[in-house]
């Protein structure tokens, strides 16, 4: 559980951040995160869920929404890898740290025992697969003029740059060239992918 994760006095403090607020205010808090780990979403929107706050009269600065959200996410990722029961999530936060209010372990626990199935499945499709998702794409075209062996090479090529989130949720950018004829079977390879999707 992240309370081993984090040094006693953060998780404290990110306990107690989680307790003050009403336990209709953290279960829409934990709706995002849950959706996001049954792979709905691409990732948790904290200017969204720091307005949601903000609306409920719930003042949280930049780092600490961080911080709670952080904690929840590899609380139940971690639920989730375990094959934790509802009843067993509660009671290692429980043990991680002893501020935890009654209510907001009921939302854990009620939430969790509805949705925990959802992300346990997805987590098991992340393993198997354990790729990357594309994000965004970007390309420029370019002409190399010359180089230190070439006075004159006059060669077009094409720059792309690739977004991708790895399955531990860090998005990584990888950039490549390539010359006209590479692009080329590229583009011809997705128009063969594409064709083949259209069909299934």
């Amino acid at each position: 559980m992240p309370a081993a994760e984090e040094d006693s006095h953060g998780t404290i403090t990110v306990v107690d951040n989680i307790c003050r607020i009403s336990p209709d205010l953290l279960a829409e808090a934990c709706q995002p995160i849950l959706i996001y780990l049954q792979g709905q979403t691409r990732g948790v929107d904290s200017a969204e869920l720091s307005d949601t706050f903000q609306r409920a009269g719930v003042r949280l600065d930049h780092e600490a929404l961080h911080s709670m959200i952080r904690f929840l996410l590899l609380t139940f990722r971690s639920a989730g890898k375990n094959n934790l029961s509802g009843d067993d999530l509660v009671s290692r936060l429980e043990e991680g740290s002893k501020n935890w209010s009654k209510a907001s372990l009921q939302v854990v626990h009620r939430l969790w025992s509805a949705q925990g199935a959802l992300v346990r499945a997805q987590q098991e499709v992340h393993a198997m697969l354990s790729i990357g998702q594309l994000v965004d794409m970007q390309w420029k075209l370019g002409m190399a003029v010359s180089s230190d062996t070439c006075r004159s090479l006059n060669s077009p090529y094409v720059c792309l740059l690739l977004k991708i989130v790895e399955p531990s949720g860090h998005i990584c950018q990888k950039s490549f060239e390539m010359t006209i004829p590479q692009f080329q079977n590229l583009h011809k390879q997705f128009k063969e992918m594409a064709a083949v999707m259209d069909t299934v």
